[in-house]
C-alpha cells in the first residue's frame, strides 16, 4: 500500500535502519511481494514466515518466538533487545527508538517498553450496557460516578498506540508473553501518532504526511 511515496511498510524499515541502537533490520512475512519489497529497502529476510503463523487472527508472541528460535537454530543468534516497528504506524520522529531502547537497556527491573498516548475519550466516561439495558460506567470500580468528573479531575490515563514496543528476549522465552508484568511508558502525544487500520485511517494519514507540510 502506498503512501508518501514509498509502500507502507519501507517506512518502518527506514525507521529502524536509521536507528543507531537498531543493529538488524528483519522483516517476518509469508508473501514473496513483501518480502522483495522489504529487500529492495534494505531489511532482511532470512526465511519465510509458516503460512500458520500468517493468519489475521495469529498473536505477535508465535510469530517473535518463529523469528528468535529460527535465528538461534541458523545462525546462533541472539538479539540483546527486539524492537517492533508495525507497518501501520508510519510516523515516527527521529530518535524515538532509540530513546526508547535506551529507557529499557537503563532498567533492568523492566520486561519491555510500549508507546502510549492519552486516550481522545476519557475511560472514566465510558459505558457499557448491562444486562438490565442500562448504562454501567466501566471504571466505577475508581469512582462512584466518574462519568460527572470534571475534564480538570480526571486522573491521567493511557493507551497503547502501537508506534514503538522494545521487548526483551527473555520476557518473550521465559515469560511466554511480548510484555512482561513490568512494563515502562513511552509517552507520545497523541497529534503525533498515525495507526493505520481502515481505509478511513490511511486516508487521513494521506492527508497529514503528503498534503500537510
Amino acid at each position: 500500500m502506498p503512501l508518501a511515496g514509498k509502500p507502507l511498510l519501507v517506512h518502518s524499515i527506514e525507521h529502524a535502519r536509521a536507528s543507531r541502537g537498531v543493529t538488524r533490520v528483519l522483516v517476518s512475512t509469508e508473501d514473496r511481494e513483501i518480502a522483495d519489497v522489504a529487500r529492495e529497502a534494505g531489511a532482511e529476510v532470512p526465511f519465510m514466515r509458516p503460512d500458520i503463523l500468517a493468519g489475521d487472527t495469529v498473536l505477535d508472541l508465535p510469530v517473535f518466538k518463529h523469528v528468535l528460535d529460527t535465528l538461534m537454530e541458523r545462525e546462533s543468534y541472539a538479539p540483546d533487545l527486539v524492537v517492533h516497528l508495525r507497518p501501520t504506524t508510519p510516523l515516527r520522529k527521529d530518535g524515538w527508538i532509540d530513546d526508547a531502547v535506551e529507557r529499557l537497556w537503563a532498567n533492568p527491573l523492566a520486561d519491555s517498553i510500549r508507546s502510549v498516548s492519552a486516550p481522545g475519550q476519557h475511560p472514566y466516561r465510558v459505558f457499557r450496557i448491562g444486562d438490565d439495558g442500562f448504562l454501567d460506567a466501566i471504571m466505577r470500580h475508581e469512582h462512584s460516578t466518574p462519568y460527572l468528573l470534571r475534564r480538570q479531575d480526571l486522573p491521567a490515563m493511557f493507551y497503547y498506540n502501537c508506534v514503538i514496543d522494545v521487548t526483551r528476549p527473555t520476557t518473550i522465552h521465559k515469560m511466554n508473553s511480548m510484555t512482561g508484568d513490568r512494563i515502562l511508558p513511552f509517552i507520545m502525544e497523541p497529534d503525533e501518532v498515525i495507526d493505520i487500520d481502515s481505509s478511513r485511517d490511511l486516508a487521513i494519514a494521506r492527508m497529514l504526511m503528503e498534503h500537510v507540510n
